[in-house]
C-alpha cells in the first residue's frame, strides 16, 4: 500500500473519505512532521528520505521542484497532483485505487495527475 506525505493544501474531506474506505491508510501531514510552511523542495526531500509519495493540490511549484530533482538524478519518491477543481468523490475514488494498488517503488521518479485516464 502506498504511503503518503500530505501537503498543507489538501482538502481534508479527501482524507476523511480515504480513511473511511481504507482504514489502514498510512499517511502523515506536513504539519505533523514539523514541516509546516517549508519550501516544496524540502517537502520532496523529506518524502524521499522517508519513502512517502507527496500528495498535493499545488501543481505549479511542486511540479517545478519534482522535475528539478528528476533532472539532477536525485531521489524523488513521486508526486500525485489532485486538481482543486476535481470533484471530491472523483478524487477519493482515484486516490483509493492508487493507494490500495501501489507501492512506493511504483511511484519512484513518477509524477501522476488526477483524474486517472482509462
Amino acid at each position: 500500500m502506498l504511503r503518503l506525505l500530505i501537503d498543507e493544501n489538501i482538502d481534508h474531506r479527501i482524507l476523511r473519505g480515504l480513511k473511511s474506505r481504507l482504514p489502514e491508510f498510512d499517511f502523515v501531514l506536513v504539519r505533523q512532521v514539523g514541516l509546516a510552511g517549508s519550501p516544496d523542495l524540502d517537502l520532496l526531500k523529506w518524502a524521499a528520505e522517508n519513502r512517502r509519495v507527496m500528495l498535493t493540490h499545488d501543481r505549479k511549484t511542486m511540479s517545478y521542484f519534482a522535475n528539478q530533482l528528476l533532472r539532477k538524478g536525485e531521489a524523488m519518491t513521486g508526486v500525485i497532483f489532485v486538481p482543486g477543481q476535481l470533484d471530491i468523490g472523483h478524487s477519493i475514488n482515484d486516490l483509493e485505487l492508487l493507494i490500495a494498488c501501489s507501492w512506493e517503488s511504483d511511484f519512484r521518479d513518477r509524477i501522476e495527475h488526477l483524474p486517472l485516464r482509462w
